[in-house]
């Protein structure tokens, strides 16, 4: 029996809550661990990960190769941040039961004229003064972007990178009128400011505000450890969220987004594509049986490729 579950975290203040989080919940169930701070600097690569097409996880790869080296048991992760191809040798043990899916917006200025500027009265369409104000939103998400552009084709969009903290700060001092955050990064940190709105009608990054915990694919050990802390209802939710992103052949360079629900002994399902620009938009929403949704997220990306979304997902490809 190992005497310690070793736990990746990457060090920021996000990355170390969740972290904190699950060795905290393995403590009440009686199991010993660490928690161990890997940083991309200086590791040394004795075994590269091998990811699906080529393509790697931008945030996850160092905390794989780890894993792989046999420097840490378990690694945390951001669930949206996880290639939906895990890297060879690399398995899900468990997601958390899902905090916020939401994305909001962090804005400077005036509550009430940002609430004109946007049309925030409701949910529907922005009415004319919407569409003609002319903000600067800040976002490193193409997905946020597409969607945002959708709505407000008139407005600017900048990029911003760096964690929480630093997006935060570069917002302050920055002359953007607001910049777009997942809400459950901000509140699981206890950092989402005041002047925030949530943005209901964006639709969230597949698995977006759940938390996954990977291990290695023999450890028996750390599988059995961390089966207790699985939240089925979001394990199945974010499982076809995936899926759908999966079967659209879809990563973080593609606007691609999806929410699935379980209410009432259904899964309420809502997914869409859109075009870089945001000028094209194709949307699904389904509502089956819990018991049927096994293939529901390859079958409404299906339905959507024959929609129409193909033709978008090529266009960003030959981009």
């Amino acid at each position: 029996m190992k005497n310690a579950i070793r736990i990746g975290t990457r060090d920021s203040q996000l990355a170390v809550w969740q972290a904190t989080l699950v060795k905290d919940q393995l403590h009440q169930q009686g199991i010993a661990s660490e928690l161990v701070f890997i940083k991309s600097e200086g590791d040394i690569d004795l075994v590269t990960p091998l990811y699906e097409l080529g393509v790697q996880g931008i945030f996850t790869q160092t905390l794989d190769t780890a894993l792989l080296n046999n420097r840490i048991d378990i690694a945390v992760h951001s669930m949206k941040d996880v290639p939906t191809q895990m890297a060879k040798g690399i398995v899900q043990a468990a997601v958390l039961p899902r905090a916020s899916y939401k994305d909001l917006l962090v804005y400077k200025g005036d509550e009430k004229e940002m609430f004109e500027a946007l049309d925030l009265s409701d949910n529907s369409i922005p009415n004319e003064s919407g569409q003609n104000s002319k903000l600067v939103i800040a976002t490193s998400s193409i997905r946020r972007k597409a969607q945002w552009l959708n709505r407000y084709p008139n407005h600017t969009l900048e990029n911003l990178r760096g964690n929480v903290n630093t997006r935060l700060r570069k917002v302050a001092e920055s002359n953007w009128n607001g910049a777009i955050f997942a809400a459950a990064g901000l509140e699981r940190i206890g950092l989402r400011p005041e002047n925030s709105i949530e943005l209901d009608w964006m639709l969230p990054a597949p698995a977006q505000g759940a938390i996954m915990i990977v291990c290695r694919e023999e450890d028996l050990i750390s599988k059995e450890a961390s089966a207790p802390l699985n939240d089925d209802a979001t394990a199945l939710c974010t499982k076809i969220e995936r899926d759908f992103l999966r079967a659209l052949l879809g990563g973080c360079a593609t606007p691609i987004s999806a929410l699935a629900q379980w209410k009432e002994g259904n899964i309420v399902f809502s997914g869409n594509i859109l075009s870089v620009d945001g000028k094209e938009k194709i949307s699904i929403e389904l509502d089956i049986p819990s018991s049927q949704s096994d293939e529901l997220g390859s079958k409404a990306a299906e339905q959507l490729l024959n929609k129409g979304a193909d033709k978008i997902v090529n266009a960003i490809r030959n981009a």
